[in-house]
């Protein structure tokens, strides 16, 4: 009696031995599995988003050579858009990262470890699964907090910008208008010297000045503002079709007071989260009381002419990353079948371009989204649904037929 029960606790005692390896090995295992995905994608990430943003640093030099910034202006403006870059590449990537070590894994037969280890491959999608609701937090927290704050705060740098190189966005012979109710030609220029010069300032929707100078110079004072010092010359006021003319040896013209013509009001997109969401609630309150007037302005950015763009711009923050979880969904479709078979790597193309579909349709689908309410909760659905076709094809296959 006393064998048995001595023979009965060591079995017991080595049971749960092996049972407590077995999850030891398998956290081991996703350990190590979780640590190259992460190294991957950190290093393709960087370096793509790297690439994007030189590229798009480079089309964003007209701030410069014609909108007239400055050195510090151009800097700061494409340094905060670089959020917004990763934001609009990590699904891509992600599928990526997936595709390439789940492949490499299978190539070099390390996924073999896992099924002698006991773990199902539907253990393994469900770990794709928990991983892919991490990197739509991820993208969850890009698209809702830090890119809106770093959009607004790259625009803010205009508000507060001047004209810094007003000489370099004039041209000989050329009417040039990028500074915002300024028009400016010259005839001729050496670097800061001006000659036969005719300038038109639009002081308001009624009246103009302009300013015709056989010479000029462009000059900068001790708080590095900038003037242009006017020589012989006149001065052409017009208001409601009445002209007076003013004849000037030396004028001096502030510059200061100019702005250039580039947007700096903020855009749907650069909308601080909360705020977007007090606009669709203003616009739904206001749409439900009166049906007959199509425009009302509510607030800075609230406009009711753009609710479309608001009722986008408000998916593209909060469902667009649900396509993540899709992606990691799709990429645990790898799986399914062996390196062994002669069709491997054909599938697994038509795997990889299944990854691309999805996210080409929570873009394309955004731009039918923002009409109606109706179309907002219909694009949500969207990735449930297939979420719940994929996952059932995957636990029909796993559990109910048990292939391992």
């Amino acid at each position: 009696m006393y064998l048995r029960l001595y023979l009965n606790c060591k079995l017991l005692v080595e049971n749960i031995y092996v049972l407590f390896l077995k999850n030891s090995m398998k956290k081991l295992i996703f350990k190590k599995f979780i640590k190259d995905i992460n190294l991957f994608f950190f290093i393709l990430i960087i370096s793509v988003a790297i690439i994007v943003w030189i590229i798009q640093a480079v089309n964003f030099l007209d701030l410069i050579s014609e909108d007239g910034h400055s050195l510090k202006v151009y800097f700061s403006y494409t340094l905060f858009s670089l959020p917004k870059i990763i934001s609009k590449i990590l699904p891509f990537m992600f599928m990526i990262s997936l595709f390439y070590i789940i492949i490499n894994y299978e190539m070099n037969n390390e996924l073999i470890i896992y099924w002698i280890n006991g773990i199902t491959k539907l253990n393994f999608i469900n770990i794709l699964i928990k991983i892919s609701i991490i990197y739509f937090f991820i993208q969850l927290i890009l698209t809702t907090l830090i890119v809106p704050y770093t959009l607004d705060k790259g625009r803010s740098f205009f508000r507060t910008s001047n004209v810094d190189l007003f000489t370099s966005i004039i041209k000989e012979k050329k009417f040039i208008d990028t500074v915002e109710d300024l028009t400016i030609f010259v005839e001729k220029k050496n670097e800061n010297f001006l000659k036969n010069i005719i300038i038109k300032e639009k002081i308001d929707n009624k009246s103009n000045q302009i300013i015709v100078a056989q010479s000029g110079e462009i000059i900068s004072d001790d708080n590095d503002v900038k003037r242009i010092m006017l020589n012989n010359g006149k001065i052409i006021n017009t208001e409601d079709n009445n002209q007076s003319i003013i004849d000037f040896s030396r004028f001096n013209l502030d510059l200061s007071k100019f702005n250039t013509s580039t947007i700096t009001h903020p855009k749907t997109q650069e909308m601080n989260t909360q705020s977007l969401i007090r606009c669709m609630k203003e616009i739904n309150n206001f749409r439900k009381t009166n049906e007959i007037i199509k425009e009302k302005f509510f607030f800075t950015g609230c406009d009711i002419k753009i609710s479309s763009a608001i009722l986008e711009e408000f998916l593209k923050r909060f469902f667009s990353p649900l396509f993540i979880i899709l992606v990691g969904l799709s990429s645990s479709l790898i799986i399914t079948s062996s390196k062994d078979q002669n069709s491997y790597k054909i599938t697994n193309s038509l795997k990889f371009v299944l990854g691309i579909i999805l996210i080409l349709v929570s873009e394309i689908s955004l731009t039918f989204s923002g009409i109606n309410i109706q179309n907002v909760m219909f694009y949500f659905l969207i990735p449930v649904f297939l979420f719940c076709i994929m996952y059932f094809y995957l636990f029909l296959n796993y559990k109910i037929l048990g292939r391992n």
